[in-house]
């Protein structure tokens, strides 16, 4: 398995194979996409899990009210109770990503961090994407895009470690340093 070792990883596998053996592992894919979200919108939900001052049992029982009132599958409300149980739900959000990219690997997908000086529109993304596809041969990409103003043009584009920069601003960069050396 292809997971991180360590901690998030082991929990990340262990939830992943529950999800597999019940047949609802899309509906938990769902639920861990949805507290992703949540964790990056709320500060208040952050800061209580990051809290050393608030006792593990009222992070368990903040964490179970928000899971049950976003309607999640009973096996995520089980094991996000229990590892707030186990005092672990610092490592949240490096157990979502880990079961996340875990899945993506399984699936055959990869993630394609997309970084260019403009916001890219549906049609672009989809030539991103088709270009990217045809540079990996792999079929299923999942595209991310954020927009860096200060980029004079072109894109960087991130594949898991792996990045693929034909911004502009690189080959200027590149291209200062070649004069420099020769003064």
């Amino acid at each position: 398995m292809g997971v991180s070792s360590g901690l998030s990883g082991r929990y990340a596998k262990a939830i992943y194979e529950l999800a597999e053996e019940k047949k609802i592992l899309t509906k938990i894919v769902d639920d861990f996409n949805r507290l992703k979200k949540l964790l990056i919108e709320s500060d208040s939900l952050s800061n209580l899990i990051k809290s050393p001052a608030i006792s593990k049992s009222d992070k368990q029982s903040s964490i179970l009210k928000i899971l049950n009132k976003a309607k999640v599958q009973k096996l995520t409300v089980k094991f996000f109770g229990t590892l707030a149980n186990n005092g672990r739900l610092i490592l949240i959000n490096e157990v979502i990503d880990d079961f996340l990219s875990e899945v993506s690997r399984i699936k055959g997908e990869i993630k394609a961090e997309v970084t260019s000086s403009f916001k890219l529109d549906h049609e672009q993304q989809k030539k991103v994407v088709a270009a990217i596809s045809e540079a990996t041969g792999i079929k299923n990409i999942i595209l991310s895009t954020s927009v860096d103003e200060s980029l004079i043009g072109g894109l960087i584009v991130k594949i898991g470690s792996k990045m693929i920069d034909n911004s502009l601003k690189t080959k200027l960069n590149r291209l200062e340093i070649a004069m420099r050396g020769t003064n």
